[in-house]
């Protein structure tokens, strides 16, 4: 007798699935769980996704999807490329864990592939060479990705520290930079006293570092001109 089909949908299995990754994070996600919070048992879910690989390929993709929906620019290369890099962080950041599912699938659905396309055509208009328009848009992207992985891995690390507990590290820190050298720590100890690290994550630190690398790319076209 040919087995039926379980009653759920695959949008369900996607809606649930990125609830677990808000809660527990990439690394305790397991199709077992995904079953339990369905109420089904873990074999059904390999009606609609072959491994959990497979499963985390159709969230890639359904991110890369909604870049290239909410991506619109238009103007020279620079204004594109900004665009594109603040519409990435936008997504990445509303979808727990999708920068770890971006940068840990391979790209081979549909949407991912468009990502892909649309990003290499904000950079078509340049005299760039096509090995540097590629490399060009993977320095973006994976300064975006690093960016909103970083800021993440910190939100998640202090989300369990209380704020006296916070307040003691940040003692701890203090005493440890003025009992270093001038030498070892001197420029270090100022910047974090002052608060400079606090800029860490905010959008003033995204846009300065956005701006590095469009001044870099405009540095080699005028190199090569």
């Amino acid at each position: 007798m040919k087995k039926q089909q379980p009653q759920i949908s695959e949008d369900k299995i996607l809606e649930t699935s990125w609830e677990l990754l808000g809660e527990d994070g990439i690394e305790k996600f397991s199709m077992r769980r995904l079953a339990e919070r369905l109420g089904i048992q873990a074999p059904s879910l390999y009606w609609y996704f072959k491994s959990k690989q497979n499963l985390f390929q159709r969230l890639a993709n359904q991110v890369s999807k909604m870049i290239v929906e909410e991506f619109h620019s238009e103007g020279d290369w620079k204004k594109q490329l900004t665009a594109f890099a603040v519409t990435v962080r936008s997504v990445l950041c509303r979808y727990p864990c999708s920068t770890q599912l971006m940068m840990q699938t391979i790209p081979i659905e549909p949407d991912m592939v468009r990502f892909s396309n649309r990003m290499l055509l904000c950079v078509e208009s340049t005299p760039l060479e096509e090995e540097q328009k590629l490399q060009a848009v993977l320095t973006l992207v994976n300064y975006v990705f690093y960016f909103v992985l970083d800021n993440y891995q910190h939100q998640r690390l202090f989300s369990t520290v209380s704020k006296e507990q916070e307040e003691e590290l940040g003692g701890e820190m203090i005493r440890l930079l003025d009992a270093m050298s001038e030498a070892d720590a001197g420029l270090f100890r100022s910047m974090y006293k002052s608060g400079l690290f606090e800029l860490i994550g905010t959008d003033k630190s995204f846009e300065f570092g956005l701006k590095l690398i469009l001044l870099g790319i405009e540095q080699v076209i005028e190199e090569q001109n």
